[in-house]
């Protein structure tokens, strides 16, 4: 399946139910300042725009092979988002309370197939027993 920008635009701004939503600080990846940015999150795809009305996203993180864990940092509520590999990029972000960041890690924890796969097995698993 190819995804193209626009494409991309549309099911992050569509009805569809985000699995979560809301603003976090991302530090720069060049400047590591934090900027304020609308964050949704829509299955296996982590969508940031400037502001809450903006019609495109600058960005997208997709989820796959990641994970994501509490960092230090000088944003109280840190976390980050991982990638394995030797020039894997790292996300730091940063919620506005500890329950913002306890609900986004979660989420975003629960994003990847990984998880969904390993949640099936265990279904399975269940089921067989």
């Amino acid at each position: 399946m190819k995804l193209n920008e626009r494409s991309l635009a549309f099911y992050a701004t569509c009805d569809s139910p985000a699995d979560n939503a809301g603003f976090l600080y991302k530090r720069g990846e060049r400047h590591t300042a934090y900027h304020r940015r609308w964050f949704v999150l829509k299955g296996n795809m982590l969508f940031y725009f400037e502001e809450r009305e903006s019609r495109e996203p600058v960005g997208v993180i997709v989820l796959e092979g990641c994970t994501v864990e509490l960092c230090d940092s000088a944003e109280e509520f840190a976390f980050a988002i991982r990638f394995s590999g030797t020039k894997s990029r790292t996300y730091v972000l940063a919620a506005e309370s500890q329950a913002a960041m306890e609900s986004w890690v979660k989420s975003l924890s629960r994003a990847s197939f990984d998880y969904m796969r390993l949640v099936v097995r265990e279904l399975e698993k269940q089921l067989e027993e």
